[in-house]
């Protein structure tokens, strides 16, 4: 069943800050194998006009997908999750995250097609800081496998 087209432009509330720290975003750049001493050693980032370290650009998407679970759980939407693919992800930088930066996420259904059967969901992550100042938007792309027919 296609979801419902009336859900575009739906907002679903701020997400509960989520603090940055720097053993966060050492562990995030350890596993994707990324060195630069920009998000280990406080230094190196204040050296490049940074306040502290900074992490790696795809951090932010362990931020983001918490908050686009408001989306996907949402009962009114129907969203057969077991059967959702990440299909993109996209990031809008208006400056780095930090160490230390409180972030929230308020997630927006950008829009539903119907593809072959498949759902396509897009989603916005606006990301702001304490302060309500804008960081990063992330934009997520989810696709919904049709059902298989028995």
């Amino acid at each position: 069943m296609a979801l419902d087209q009336s859900f575009v432009g739906r907002t679903y509330p701020a997400t509960e800050p989520y603090e940055v720290g720097r053993e966060k975003i050492r562990e995030f750049a350890e596993a994707i194998g990324d060195a630069n001493p920009v998000y280990t050693d406080p230094e190196a980032a204040k050296a490049l006009g940074h306040p502290d370290v900074i992490a790696p650009p795809t951090f932010v998407f362990s931020i983001t997908y918490r908050a686009a679970g408001a989306v996907v759980n949402d009962p009114q939407l129907g969203l057969d999750y077991s059967r959702v693919v990440h299909g993109d992800q996209k990031f809008a930088y208006a400056r780095p995250v930090r160490a230390g930066d409180r972030l929230s996420v308020v997630s927006t259904i950008e829009s539903i097609k119907s593809l072959a059967g498949n759902d396509v969901l897009s989603v916005r992550g606006d990301v702001t800081d304490e302060h309500g100042e804008h960081v990063v938007t992330a934009h997520t792309t989810l696709v919904a496998r049709a059902a298989e027919e028995a």
